[in-house]
């Protein structure tokens, strides 16, 4: 179960943020950013906070600038997770909102890709999102695989994967601690066939991707290499 810091640091939704659009894609409203005749897609997978978040939007506009096409979903129906609703707990929110939903949606996503002409498609999932990421590289949808700051993987699930995967985590993390994610190294060594890698940013915590504080440059910084980590995976595989 996502714990208490899937809930820290909360974004302040947009519906009108970023460069791109908000188009329908394989029957779910989408953020879409990038050059239309890209060959190559990139699904970035939300937290529990959803689609219009500033921070994810913005790091979308930065994967696009580099040539992909890239599809940010509304994989929770325009319901994300409301820390101040006090009728919605997370432990009731997440009973409707579960990852297994979130593959099979991501499926016709990357169908809808396909009937487009898109020949190539990495996927990146956050916290919630990674879940949903692994599930498509364990039945060979997608051409690379990044997960940060996961939740809900298990080393079962890095067992069966069938595509290239870099694991990004936080040294404070509850959801994901850095035992578990030397799990996932151990597994990825004994599976040399499977491209991949586990890294654990030091003096980071569950989230810091995405929910950094604009203002805060060090949070910034961290981020940024997160991100720049995600590029270089995407720009090895998905090509």
């Amino acid at each position: 179960m996502s714990g208490s810091q899937c809930c820290e640091n909360p974004p302040s939704l947009s519906s009108s943020h970023g460069a791109g659009s908000v188009v329908d894609l394989g029957g779910l409203k989408s953020y879409v950013t990038g050059p239309a005749d890209s060959k190559h897609a990139i699904l970035l997978i939300s937290d529990v906070f959803g689609y219009e978040a500033p921070n994810l939007r913005k790091l979308a506009d930065k994967v696009a600038a580099v040539g992909y096409y890239v599809v940010v979903p509304d994989f929770l129906y325009g319901d994300p997770y409301v820390p101040e609703n006090n009728k919605k707990p997370l432990p009731v929110w997440i009973k409707s909102h579960g990852t297994d939903k979130g593959f099979e949606d991501a499926k016709l996503v990357i169908a809808a890709l396909k009937s487009q002409g898109i020949s190539s498609v990495g996927a990146a999932g956050f916290c919630w999102g990674a879940k949903v990421v692994v599930e498509l590289a364990k039945v060979g949808l997608i051409q690379a695989a990044v997960l940060l700051h996961p939740s809900f993987v298990t080393v079962d699930d890095i067992k069966e994967i069938k595509a290239p995967i870099a694991v990004l985590g936080a040294e404070i993390d509850e959801m994901s601690p850095p035992e578990h994610l030397r799990q996932f190294e151990e597994v990825l060594a004994a599976r040399p066939e499977i491209k991949g890698y586990v890294k654990i940013f030091n003096g980071v915590a569950h989230g810091w991707t995405v929910r950094y504080k604009v203002e805060d440059e060090n949070a910034v910084k961290r981020a940024k290499e997160a991100h720049q980590n995600m590029l270089d995976w995407f720009a090895q595989y998905v090509k």
